[in-house]
Order: C-alpha cells, then structure tokens, then sequence
C-alpha cells in the first residue's frame, strides 16, 4: 500500500505518562508506532480525550513523550534543543482547532501570515504587503484581506489564514487539529478541498486530528483510530467503510450521521462510557464496550497484528492465537 522508502516521519514505541495524586499515573499515549508518508494524509481518530492531541503535540515540540522516539531526517526530535530545534521547527508546522486563539487580535492578517517568513529571516520587511497577498490568494482569499484583523473575518476565513501561515515556511509535514470541526458542514468540505488541492501540488505530507470517522475517511489515505491511548487499528482510508473490523472502529462509523440525508441508515450511538484514564482494566481497554468481549480480552492485552498490506488491528477476534 505504502512504500517504505516514502517514510518521512516515524514515532516508535511513544508514550506519555502524567503523575497523579495517590502515586498513580495516568498513560496518555501507550506504546504508539505510526509513520507519517511522504505527501500523504494520516487521519488520527477518536473519541475526546483518547490522546490523539497529545500525540500530534509531539511532532511539532509542544510536549516531549517519557519513552519512544520520533524520528525525522534521522535524527528523534524528541531530543532536540537550542538552535538545532529552532532551524526544524520550519519543517513541520501545525494548524490549530481555533484560529482566533492562536492569533493575536491586534495583528493585521499581513503580519499574521508573514510573521514565520520574518522570524526565520525568508523575507525582508519591506516584501511583506507582496508576500502577504500571494499567500492568501493560494488559499483562495483577496489578496487586500491583508489589512483586515482577525476578528473581522468569518471562522472558515480564519481558517483559511491559519492554513496560509502554516505554509508560509513551505513545510514537509503539517499537523492540523481538529482544524474544521468548529466551521459548518459547508465550509469544512470547501477547507478539506482546499487543503487537498495544496497537498497535491506541494507533495505535503499531513497528520490530521479528528473525532469523526465518517468524515476522515474522505480524504485520508490512511486512518489510525485510538481508544484510551491506544492504537487498536490502522488502516488505509480507501474502502475504509468495507475493510474497518475492530469493534471500536465500526462503533465509531455507526454512530455517524449521514450528511447526504440517507435516513436509511440507522444510527447506533457507543454504549456505555470509556472507564477513567487513571483505572484502565487489565486485558483490553474497550473490553467493557464490546459485545464480542470474551474472556481473554479481560485478561491480555491485544497486540496490532498485521491482516493485510497496510491493515493492522489489535483486537483478540483476529488473533493469530486463535483464542477467541
């Protein structure tokens, strides 16, 4: 499905612990492996609260993991500091769930979008009115939104600046956060067009965070779903729909309304509630959630094993062991 010589970022073996009080702790990601390929799209789904965010902080430095490696270019970025760590943060840029809190209120769009160019020294003071309009016109914005503050667009427009200065730098990889789950329908399928049109023309490569499956499907070539910290499968988004067999994962495509209207289809919420991060049960993590849970899935963990190129699953129902 993917070649391997098309890696360009792998996390091995990631996992974030955080203290508790009682001595306790509570495991964020638990001994996440994914790659990231060469101008592809990896969709990171889940639940709230199941560490997809916590993981994707990872790639672009906002948090360090307390075991694995991330490597990019050879080296784990985990590691780095200093100057090193400030020359690589140009290669990998990150697109947030609300532009308006991660721009500053009295910044014109113009000094939003060129301020990664100026820092990094692309660009001098006097292009910034010329390099401003070229990057909101590639993301299909007038160029003299430049002299508009951020709280005089809409949130798809914000959106669309959020995007431009992420490209600013022209990236290897982009990360984005939930990066349309706060604009309407409409404008989350006119942002996921824009977003694919740019990543086939600049060869990017990127990670994106989303809770909804039905919806990631649509443009990912490769789909991790995560529950409680871990990956339970991983899959390509192509026919994702028909291939899908981990319990949670068809959970999750169940429980998705139909945008197309389709009242056919009948819609099947997730029973019951995650246990508590902080008392995950031994065996497997969605165990109390599933009804195929036998008794080997409250005793031992599952493991991702391999179904087919590119499809792996962690689930005792398709245990090479047979045991269940």
């Amino acid at each position: 499905m993917f070649d391997e010589k098309d890696v360009l970022l792998e996390a091995k073996h990631v996992t974030r612990r955080f203290p508790a009080q009682g001595g306790r702790e509570l495991i964020a990601c638990n001994d996440i492996n994914l790659k990231l390929y060469k101008g592809k799209t990896l969709g990171l789904v889940g639940e709230s609260g199941c560490g997809k965010s916590t993981f994707m902080r990872f790639l672009v430095w906002l948090d360090r993991p307390t075991e694995g490696e991330v490597i990019y270019q050879g080296k784990d970025i985990t590691k780095l500091k200093g100057r090193e760590l400030h020359e690589m943060r140009q290669h990998i840029q990150m697109v947030f769930q609300d532009p308006s809190t991660s721009f500053n209120p009295k910044m014109k769009i113009r000094d939003i979008v060129c301020e990664p160019l100026l820092n990094y020294g692309r660009i001098r003071h006097s292009q910034k009115d010329q390099k401003a309009r070229e990057l909101l016109e590639m993301v299909e914005l007038p160029g003299d939104f430049a002299d508009r503050f951020p709280h005089n667009m809409s949130g798809g427009q914000r959106q669309r600046v959020a995007i431009a200065r992420a490209l600013a730098l022209e990236p290897e990889i982009i990360i984005m956060d939930e990066a349309t789950s706060a604009l309407d329908v409409s404008v989350q399928e006119t942002i996921i067009e824009l977003v694919t049109k740019l990543q086939k023309e600049k060869n990017i490569t990127i990670g994106f965070i989303c809770h909804n499956l039905g919806f990631i499907q649509s443009f990912s070539h490769q789909i991790a779903v995560m529950y409680l910290g871990n990956i339970v499968e991983v899959m390509p988004g192509e026919n994702m729909a028909k291939i899908c067999c981990h319990p949670y994962s068809k959970a999750l495509l169940d429980a998705v309304f139909d945008t197309k209207m389709d009242f056919s289809k009948k819609i099947d919420p997730i029973k019951g509630e995650p246990p508590s991060p902080l008392n995950v049960p031994p065996g497997c993590p969605f165990q109390d959630r599933c009804d195929k849970c036998a008794a080997i899935c409250r005793e031992k963990r599952p493991h991702l094993q391999e179904l087919s190129p590119g499809h792996e699953v962690a689930c005792h129902l398709f245990s090479k062991e047979g045991s269940v």
